[in-house]
């Protein structure tokens, strides 16, 4: 097990001997990567790109050191592709206030990328009557990621009309600029004022380099490279019941570098055999920008 940090954790819950069950397999809690550089032993932090999260003065950042950024990216482009189509057919702009105005956004690297590959596009960072008139005038298909505050901030001053073409898509994150609520609610609050047919949303975070998308609802699908199972909250090595809650538990396989078995500190639940549902934060697990919201 070419991973110390790793090891040492499956070593520490005496899981350290052969797998020969998908279901045995440990996951690593998602706070190592504030404490540790969560990295194959052979690599060194040197040759990465430094990714962190978003924190507060009370909130210790998580670092996940990527050894090739551009690797990520395509890791990114195919699993949005497969959902969506090539973003070749897109515009996208990116409403991400507060990603933007830090380094080490992983979103932020993603979407940059993703804005490259497309027809055209951009970031507006607080300028909402300038994305209002682009996304009013530009033809064929649309996609906006933007985080909620920010999109919420855009909902109180512009209202589109009917736009079918129009991905809107949330990726979480209320950075207390708004008050929290239910995923139900933000979405029908984007509905009213973007006009388009649902509102779309991105679950990813900082210590992983695969994302899953839900196209309504909050619905979340696995993917080839990022597969969930969820565990109960009162022993996570046991298997939760369909459809009952649990902590999430996620097998990356585009985390190559680091580790890709990680336990997130997020509860939800399995609806189907691939489909998801996030309900919010484990209690006392700390504050992080992503898909937190009660749905």
């Amino acid at each position: 097990m070419n991973n110390s940090i790793y090891r040492s954790y499956c070593e520490s819950i005496g899981a350290d001997g052969e797998i020969t069950d998908i279901a045995d397999i440990p996951y690593l809690p998602i706070t190592a990567f504030k404490h540790h550089d969560v990295l194959l032993d052979t690599i060194t932090i040197e040759e990465c790109t430094l990714f962190t999260s978003s924190g507060t003065t009370q909130t210790q950042v998580s670092k996940h050191y990527v050894v090739d950024e551009g690797l990520y990216h395509l890791g990114t482009q195919q699993i949005f592709e497969e959902s969506y189509g090539a973003l070749e057919d897109y515009h996208v702009f990116g409403l991400l206030p507060a990603y933007l105005e830090r380094k080490g956004s992983s979103l932020v690297s993603m979407v940059d990328y993703f804005i490259k590959q497309s027809r055209g596009g951009g970031f507006y960072l607080y300028d909402h009557k300038g994305l209002y008139e682009k996304l009013s005038s530009t033809p064929g298909k649309i996609l906006l990621i933007g985080v909620s505050f920010g999109l919420l901030d855009f909902a109180e001053k512009f209202k589109l009309t009917n736009n079918e073409q129009l991905i809107v898509m949330e990726t979480g994150g209320m950075k207390g600029r708004h008050k929290e609520m239910p995923r139900a609610e933000l979405h029908q609050v984007l509905l009213e004022s973007f006009g388009c047919q649902s509102i779309h949303s991105e679950y990813g975070m900082t210590e992983l380099c695969s994302q899953a998308y839900s196209s309504a609802g909050g619905i979340f699908k696995v993917n080839p490279y990022f597969q969930v199972r969820v565990r109960e909250i009162s022993d996570p090595f046991a298997e939760a019941n369909m459809g009952k809650s649990g902590i999430i538990c996620i097998t990356d396989l585009n985390n190559i570098n680091s580790c890709s078995f990680i336990e997130t500190q997020d509860l939800g639940r399995m609806l189907t055999a691939d489909t998801f549902e996030v309900l919010g934060r484990v209690d006392n697990s700390d504050l992080r920008g992503c898909n937190l919201m009660v749905g």
